[in-house]
């Protein structure tokens, strides 16, 4: 995980911890997992419609031959 090892995500805990506090960390993590969904969710959006897009175009071209 980008060339960081156990000591060193330990040391980054320990300073967090001090910086925020017990209470705030919870907080700060769940907000951060919210994001990132959110982040993936916006991200996935685009192939969803671009898929859509394919299918109804496809629905048009069978109805389209099937009319001729």
């Amino acid at each position: 995980m980008f060339g960081l090892g156990a000591p060193e995500l330990v040391i980054i805990m320990g300073i967090a911890f001090l910086v925020f506090g017990g209470k705030k960390l919870p907080e700060l993590g769940a907000g951060m997992g919210k994001a990132i969904k959110s982040f993936k969710n916006e991200m996935s959006e685009p192939e969803k419609a671009i898929k859509e897009v394919a299918a109804e175009l496809q629905d048009t071209d069978k109805t389209a031959s099937a009319k001729e």
